[in-house]
């Protein structure tokens, strides 16, 4: 693939930007060579200008969502930031299901947010269902959205190699998956359907307005809004806050801080706010 001319990164880090709030800095210019490379080969256009033109035609509309898929990074696993999900079972669901349950309401609703490949909507939905035991009478539904329908797709086919599950603790790993046998030890696992019924994965970009009406008694939106400016993570933050409900709680990657954004949660420990 020809090198990327500083003129034509521009209008594509500018696309990223106006369209997922992604900021392509002048230091993401290999990282965006290496992605569009991919792309240049998946479809057989020659050159990065040619594949810009195309992306931005009306015959080029799949290839659009597809390039989005190619510049968008999902790294996650199985509990990762564990603990998030300690907090979740310890302080926030004990106080979530006290609230409810003095307003008469046995609904619970959670939004993963940049769910990726599916392992932290799943990592939830083990620790809430554990916490509210067998035979629940809540209604607990959790909605899970990323911009790329590749790793959407992996999600939703919930199927994982061994090594992935090594943070899931021993009973979720019983209770929660399904070996798939393929000789003498499974190499991989299935989300049983329990979980699966109760994850609502939908293709999301943030920066659209939500086709959703809310509210939630929790959001994760971790490591995600490292991807945006301060401007882009000030409005957005303010505008998914609009979809929480009064008392819930919402959570950020460690690396993520609010600090210096306007919003109107309360801090309540590192990557940890609630609204008030």
């Amino acid at each position: 693939m020809q090198r990327l001319t500083q003129s034509l990164f521009q209008k594509f880090s500018t696309l990223v930007y106006q369209e997922a709030g992604i900021h392509l800095h002048d230091g993401k210019k290999s990282l965006l060579e290496a992605r569009l490379a991919k792309r240049l080969r998946a479809t057989g256009i020659a050159t990065p200008r040619q594949y810009l033109d195309f992306i931005l035609s009306e015959a080029g509309r799949d290839e659009y969502v597809k390039f989005f898929d190619a510049v968008s990074t999902n790294l996650t696993y199985f509990f990762r930031e564990p603990k998030h999900f300690e907090f979740l079972e310890k302080i926030a669901l004990p106080e979530i299901v006290e609230r409810n349950r003095k307003n008469g309401t046995f609904r619970i609703r959670i939004w993963s947010a940049g769910c990726s490949t599916g392992e932290e909507p799943y990592s939830i939905a083990m620790t809430v269902l554990a916490f509210l035991g067998g035979g629940s009478r809540w209604d607990f539904r959790l909605l899970a959205t990323d911009i790329s329908t590749r790793v959407l797709q992996t999600a939703m086919a919930g199927i994982y190699e061994k090594t992935k599950l090594a943070n899931v603790p021993a009973a979720l790993r019983q209770r929660f998956f399904e070996p798939i046998r393929d000789g003498a030890s499974p190499k991989s696992y299935r989300v049983c359907n329990e979980l699966k019924e109760i994850i609502a994965f939908r293709r999301l970009n943030l920066m659209d307005p939500f086709p959703f009406s809310g509210p939630f008694d929790v959001i994760f939106c971790r490591n995600v809004m490292i991807y945006f400016d301060k401007k882009t993570q000030e409005s957005l933050i303010q505008k998914m806050s609009a979809y929480l409900h009064e008392g819930g709680y919402f959570f950020v990657g460690h690396s993520e801080s609010l600090t210096g954004l306007r919003h109107p949660l309360k801090y309540i420990k590192p990557a940890v706010y609630k609204k008030i």
